[in-house]
């Protein structure tokens, strides 16, 4: 697999006639071009000399690998631009002494100098072009250029070669605009990173950090690789990878970001991940690559125009000899009809309608922390009628929080965390971590723990002070002939309540209850409601904890329905049955234990896709945040784009069916074709930029 950067792309129907050349190639088994950045990924058997040659057909400038025709065609003086002045000018002097009744001995070479001018790019594309066959729309204009000037319409031949000038010149600047948005991207991270190497500070490039290595960053500097802070603390600006606005305090044993902000406190951070590896670099590929994931509406406006061209070519070919040689008509305006047919034949606004808005949209939607990962997938989102959750770490924070604590008799609260505490310190599950650190916030002093024993599934238990000490499920007191009738009512009504309920006894007698919560986000019921303000009609959440527990979380969110007690396997089977029930349906999971139902909903989306590999790989959409609410923005910019891209080819087609029309009763002229043509491309360029605008709010 060899890579080539490809300079210059303007026309994205020339562009995609340039990609099938290439993979026609002998010895080239495929070829993938990304007019967007300019990437072009070639398989097989490659001579970089004969690639070359097909782009300068095109007027590309091609580079192995790297970006140094790039870089020399940004510091060359932009002679297309003075070409197209210059042509303008001529025109405009040729026309006005035409006007004034010059002789034609005097404005006529005029007329053909802006030709000249304002044609060059097009002549050159058209001589390399007609060898092969290839009737690209630089043969199209060409072939107009000289048929207006072999039929005495010199004017209206200058006319035609400045404004298509013109026009090339404007579809670049749009199409840059587009661009640019992908190449701030790669400039986020910075190039070069301080390590530490025998006990001297040296300046590296990137790709020369090994895993390991020490990096250090001063205050207000980016981070240049993803790595772990071993000194030092900071409040970390992630908004470039995350999207979020407030800065993240950040300390010892803290993952952290290239191309992440440090903002106030020095850090030594090591190094996690080679440069090709950081979070930053597989965005930047992602999102490079995610045009290559053709939308069904690029899909069919492709096939559209692979079919169109030529049928209007041949239409324009009718035109021009049918009327004169069968029906004897005069030659000379039914071959003007036939150019000016020629003119409209080029599908540039039709073909650039889709892939502008598309990686516009996804462009915007990463700078909100959300990677898209094709327009497929795009499409997909805007088009969802139903969006299904994994509870733990979706809809909950997945972190458990001590929420009650009930003391029976004469206990004190603080004692009965004391024994808790002091027993659950020996263990590593996710509930006992709560009890502690809530001990842990009122400085309470643990106690010494002697044969401590970990019953799975149960709870625990230990000796402290002399007393055996057991906190645990009412299964394990079931076990230990522990009576718990007592206290069963207030059991009931806190695992109604959503909450895991730990008894906690000593000496065989009953201390109290310790409820521990997995608690909703607190912008989860408020995402639920934007949820169906951007008309979403179902929602439902899918988990493997109890009945009770999900019914409590439920309510809480505001989800519509839920189903409790599911296996991996049971959340496909669930998927399934919502795909069948509502059409198109979204689910939202972690990337990790979700993984099989993210594959099969119509749109996997992941959360925290900054912090595990698994979530950017499984998902279609990942959420680099933890943050639900970008979720609604997403829906809402997804159906943005599905508007504008109905509005595209809807408008671009009109466009070409009047254009078409008017060509049989002579109301249409060589300039007011391309006119129409270069207007219809930037009205759908410049409407496809909108979503660039569009923020989260």
């Amino acid at each position: 697999m060899t890579y080539f950067q490809v300079t210059g792309i303007t026309c994205l129907d020339c562009a995609a006639k340039f990609e099938r050349n290439v993979a026609a190639l002998p010895g080239v088994t495929s070829a993938a071009l990304n007019t967007m950045t300019g990437k072009l990924v070639v398989e097989g058997s490659i001579d970089i000399k004969v690639i070359q040659q097909l782009g300068r057909e095109e007027n590309y400038l091609i580079a192995a690998g790297g970006e140094a025709e790039e870089e020399k065609q940004d510091n060359q003086p932009n002679w297309e631009m003075r070409r197209a002045i210059i042509s303008g000018v001529a025109l405009a002097i040729a026309y006005g002494m035409e006007k004034t009744g010059s002789a034609e001995l005097f404005f006529i070479p005029i007329y053909v100098a802006a030709m000249i001018l304002g044609g060059w790019g097009n002549f050159r594309k058209t001589i390399h072009a007609l060898p092969r066959g290839n009737f690209n729309m630089s043969v199209l204009m060409s072939i107009a250029i000289v048929g207006a000037v072999a039929i005495g319409h010199y004017e209206e031949g200058a006319t035609v070669a400045f404004l298509y000038a013109i026009s090339e010149m404007l579809e670049a600047w749009t199409m840059e605009r587009a661009r640019r948005s992908i190449r701030q991207l790669m400039d986020i991270a910075p190039k070069t990173a301080t390590i530490r190497e025998n006990g001297h500070e040296v300046e590296v490039p990137v790709e020369k950090v090994s895993v390991g290595n020490i990096i250090l960053i001063r205050p207000g500097e980016k981070l240049a690789m993803d790595g772990v802070i071993i000194k030092g603390q900071s409040a970390i600006n992630q908004a470039a990878i995350t999207g979020e606005a407030l800065p993240i305090e950040k300390s010892l044993g803290d993952e952290v970001f290239a191309g992440t902000l440090n903002t106030y406190g020095a850090l030594e951070v090591e190094v996690t991940k080679l440069v090709k590896d950081t979070t930053i670099t597989k965005i930047i590929n992602m999102v490079e690559e995610a045009q290559s994931r053709r939308a069904p509406s690029q899909a069919f406006v492709e096939k559209f125009a692979a079919i169109y061209t030529p049928v209007v070519i041949a239409l324009a070919i009718g035109i021009i000899i049918i009327p004169p040689a069968f029906l004897g008509y005069e030659w000379a305006p039914w071959i003007y009809r036939g150019l000016t047919l020629l003119v409209v034949a080029c599908p540039c606004a039709l073909v650039i309608s889709t892939p502008v808005a598309i990686v516009s949209a996804i462009s915007a939607a990463a700078r909100q922390g959300v990677l898209i990962k094709g327009g497929v997938y795009l499409e997909e989102m805007g088009s969802v009628t139903a969006v299904a959750f994994d509870k733990t770490g979706t809809l909950t924070s997945g972190r458990p929080v001590v929420a009650d604590v009930v003391t029976l008799g004469k206990n004190i609260e603080n004692d009965l965390l004391i024994l808790a505490a002091s027993i659950e310190s020996q263990s590593e599950h996710p509930l006992a971590t709560a009890i502690v650190k809530v001990a842990q916030e009122k400085e309470l002093e643990l106690l010494s723990v002697g044969h401590f024993k970990a019953v799975p599934g149960l709870g625990a238990q230990g000796v402290i002070q002399g007393r055996m000490v057991y906190i645990g499920n009412t299964r394990l007191f079931d076990q230990l002939n522990i009576e718990t009738a007592s206290v069963e009512q207030e059991i009931l009504t806190l695992q109604a309540e959503g909450k895991t309920v730990m008894i906690v006894s000593a000496g065989g007698e009953l201390l109290g209850l310790i409820a521990v919560a997995d608690q909703v986000r607190e912008a989860t019921p408020q995402v639920i409601h934007q949820l169906k303000q951007v008309g979403i009609s179902h929602t439902i959440m899918l988990t493997g904890d109890n009945y009770a527990i999900a019914k409590a979380v439920a309510l809480q969110a505001g989800i519509d329905k839920f189903r409790a007690e599911l296996l991996p396997q049971d959340k496909v089977a669930a998927i399934e049955k919502l795909l069948g029930d509502y059409g198109k349906t979204a689910m939202v999971g972690d990337g990790i234990n979700d993984a099989p139902a993210l594959a099969i909903a119509s749109v996997g989306v992941a959360m925290g896709g900054a912090g595990t590999d698994t979530a950017l790989e499984v998902a279609d959409i990942a959420l680099m945040a933890d943050d639900l609410t970008k979720l609604p923005f997403t829906i809402r910019l997804s159906r943005k784009a599905l508007r504008i891209i109905r509005q595209n080819i809807s408008f671009s087609l009109l466009i070409k069916a009047v254009a078409v029309l008017a060509v049989f009763p002579g109301w249409l002229t060589l300039w007011l074709a391309i006119l129409a043509d270069m207007g219809a491309t930037l009205l759908v360029t410049l409407n496809s930029l909108r979503l660039l605008r569009v923020d989260k709010e």
